[in-house]
């Protein structure tokens, strides 16, 4: 999938998305998610930083993180996604713009407009195509500068496993997954490893790590909750290098 085909998967998804809440298969409570995920963030992070939710979605987690920082920034690649976002705000409590995070000149000047950051990324880099891994996490170095610290989250690959059982069904896959699938979007399509080595290249220190099951919307048959495998980081600037800058 080339980068343009990566927008418009992702615009065509969000486009065929309703308002609803839990619409999106990955877009549960965020007691389950963005809640449990700052807890591991807090303690390296500076809270009176701004915090940039990346790959913000409808912005259900972005919301949540509004309630624990003075300023908060949701940024998507799609236009869909971050007019669902507005919408859902309905307080005005965040921020949210598009970006493409491969785009270097905006990045560059959404870091310098916001200063240094913390930085949410939750399940972003195994949904890109390739050759754009890299400048994620470039992107994501750039936006913390010296002081931000960022919460990485993202599928193993034991959550192909998963997925595969949500789309063999003997009912048929839900209307959630279907909607995935049909937008050609590639859950879990990183190697076991790459993520930390895409953070490690961009010039970031893994200050604490873990493994984490990311919440869905979905349930089995029995009723459970379905879960899917992942990996986090929590990463930032080794104290006293330069910061890393987007490749171009």
């Amino acid at each position: 999938m080339t980068g343009t085909e990566h927008y418009t998967a992702w615009e065509g998804y969000w486009q065929d998305t309703s308002d609803t809440e839990g619409e999106a298969i990955w877009d549960a409570d965020p007691s389950l998610t963005a809640a449990v995920h700052l807890a591991l963030l807090e303690p390296h992070m500076d809270p009176a930083l701004p915090i940039v939710d990346v790959g913000c979605g409808n912005g259900t987690q972005t919301r949540y993180l509004a309630t624990r920082f003075a300023h908060t920034v949701g940024v998507d690649i799609s236009h869909a996604a971050v007019e669902h976002a507005r919408r859902a705000d309905t307080k005005g409590s965040a921020a949210f713009e598009q970006l493409d995070l491969t785009d270097t000149d905006r990045v560059r000047a959404l870091a310098a407009r916001l200063g240094d950051s913390n930085v949410y990324l939750r399940a972003v880099i195994h949904q890109s195509p390739p050759e754009n891994r890299a400048p994620v996490a470039e992107a994501v170095a750039h936006l913390l500068g010296r002081r931000g610290r960022g919460f990485v989250v993202e599928l193993t690959n034991a959550a192909k496993g998963v997925l595969q059982e949500l789309a063999q069904r003997p009912e048929g896959p839900s209307e959630k997954f279907q909607r995935v699938v049909a937008h050609g979007l590639r859950p879990a399509d990183t190697a076991d490893g790459e993520v930390a080595a895409l953070l490690r290249g961009a010039g970031l220190e893994i200050l604490a790590e873990g493994a984490v099951a990311l919440a869905m919307t979905e349930f089995h048959p029995d009723g459970r909750r379905v879960e899917l495998p992942a990996v986090w980081f929590v990463v930032g600037h080794p104290t006293g290098r330069p910061t890393a800058q987007p490749a171009g």
